[in-house]
């Protein structure tokens, strides 16, 4: 097996477990415990891993900033990848919007669309999706899916959430990741953000990726959709990690830029 494809497997271990022993690297490559850790050596000069007695961790992964920060850091583009997954979506369809800055400027202009059924655990895009006045007639169906609240946190999570999720089934999951990569999928920092994430894709006939420019080529703590999973990704020609973007556009089936 060729060092590289070695190092692969190392990695997409690393992003599921975040600590892999030299013991299961050598059973499940087959190779020597020198070849094992010549390996580790490698990952770690890279930036990918760190050593530690017995094995390799993950290295570690910066939290979400404040949700106020998210908001305004790369606004004017956020907004462009949410007009730009409006023109992909017909009246008629039920989709899923998870709780993240981006889909909630989608569900903003989603206003202008009707006929459509949202279904999100995002208590701002469920704001956004029913301003108006009380006499007046919303366009689309809205529904919030139930769960627990935590301090700060504008969002449903937990158990009853991704339970109410599996009760669905969705047209296109519209999901705003910490970050996609080529190789890893998207992933998120929270594992409760990641499960709700993770049954929507389950649960939607197609996922569409809205993502800025700083999170290609990212690989945050949780992974919840392999590349295989993801349909479409809409994004910004915005500096990203080199060679990330070209890397996704070779890797899923449809990337838009705008």
């Amino acid at each position: 097996m060729l060092q590289e494809t070695r190092l692969h497997r190392i990695r997409a271990l690393l992003n599921t477990q975040h600590q892999v022993s030299t013991e299961r690297i050598i059973n499940e490559l087959g190779v020597s415990r020198e070849t094992a850790r010549r390996d580790i050596i490698t990952l770690e000069a890279q930036g990918f891993a760190r050593r530690v007695h017995g094995g390799v961790v993950a290295p570690e992964s910066q939290p979400e900033p404040p949700l106020q920060v998210r908001r305004n850091a790369q606004a004017r583009e956020k907004r462009a990848i949410a007009a730009a997954a409006v023109q992909h979506l017909q009246p008629g369809q039920t989709l899923f919007l998870d709780a993240g800055t981006t889909t909630t400027l989608l569900a903003e202009a989603l206003r202008s669309m009707s006929g459509l059924t949202i279904i999100t655990n995002s208590l701002q895009a469920a704001l956004a999706l029913s301003a108006a006045e009380e006499h007046e007639s919303l366009n689309n169906q809205v529904m919030l899916l139930g769960g627990v609240m935590m301090a700060g946190a504008q969002q449903t999570r937990g158990e009853i959430t991704v339970g109410e999720i599996y009760r669905y089934r969705a047209d296109i999951a519209l999901l705003s990741p910490v970050g996609i990569d080529a190789e890893s999928g998207a992933s998120s920092f929270h594992p409760h953000e990641a499960a709700i994430a993770r049954a929507m894709v389950q649960q939607a006939s197609r996922t569409f990726l809205l993502a800025d420019h700083s999170k290609l080529g990212v690989v945050s703590r949780t992974v919840y959709a392999p590349v295989g999973d993801i349909d479409l990704l809409i994004c910004d020609g915005g500096a990203a990690k080199t060679g990330a973007l070209d890397a996704l556009q070779q890797a899923l089936p449809q990337v838009q830029v705008v």
